[in-house]
């Protein structure tokens, strides 16, 4: 099964090229002065398939992370996901970014990402929503964390082990496409953006 995986939700664009568990090829797009990240998606897949000597008609799979993130990224990952997977008539499976995040470290690590608003987003082995931070101190005592650069200081400050997925290049878009094999749900007219918390409403 040849899956296209990829990701715009977080801070750079992922985009993995996978023959079920082998992954064909990997890319991570950094934003640039001019352009945020995920303004690339599409050449990059492009040329990503021509580079491995592939067409679109030869992807089997779609898998992109539905969030939570930037809600410019998740509609972007989300809407190329849904057109694509249409167009080739393939399945289309949506992985949350907490879970995808949550796997980085080996296992299955405990996440917890800022949400803004004095709350956090937390993985737990399922999606527990936006908490509080007061009561994200709690939920990380004595657990090994994955957090972001925003609340990185917090959770070292009560948690047994922290890393930042910000401060390296894990491979994201490897672990977005190997989790995605293992969905049930692969209808692309059920993908949809995850939001937890409802996006910012400009002017107030």
């Amino acid at each position: 099964m040849k899956i296209l995986a990829f990701d715009t939700c977080l801070d750079k664009t992922y985009i993995t090229l996978a023959d079920d568990e082998e992954i064909i090829k990997s890319e991570v797009i950094f934003s640039d002065g001019e352009n945020y990240h995920s303004a690339y998606l599409i050449s990059t897949i492009v040329k990503i398939l021509k580079e491995a000597e592939l067409t679109p008609s030869d992807i089997t799979m779609i898998a992109t992370d539905i969030g939570p993130g930037s809600f410019t990224g998740i509609r972007a990952c989300t809407t190329v996901a849904r057109v694509l997977a249409q167009q080739l008539n393939v399945d289309a499976v949506g992985v949350s970014s907490l879970e995808i995040l949550s796997k980085i470290n080996g296992g299955n690590d405990l996440v917890a990402l800022d949400a803004r608003k004095n709350k956090a987003y937390i993985y737990d082995g399922e999606i527990l929503g936006a908490v509080e931070l007061e009561k994200v101190d709690e939920l990380v005592k004595g657990r090994e964390v994955i957090t972001d650069d925003s609340l990185y200081e917090r959770i070292s400050a009560n948690a047994l082990k922290t890393i930042s997925y910000q401060q390296a290049n894990y491979p994201l878009g490897d672990i977005l496409a190997r989790l995605a094999l293992k969905k049930d749900e692969k209808n692309w007219r059920k993908l949809k953006p995850l939001y937890i918390q409802p996006p910012p409403v400009f002017g107030k």
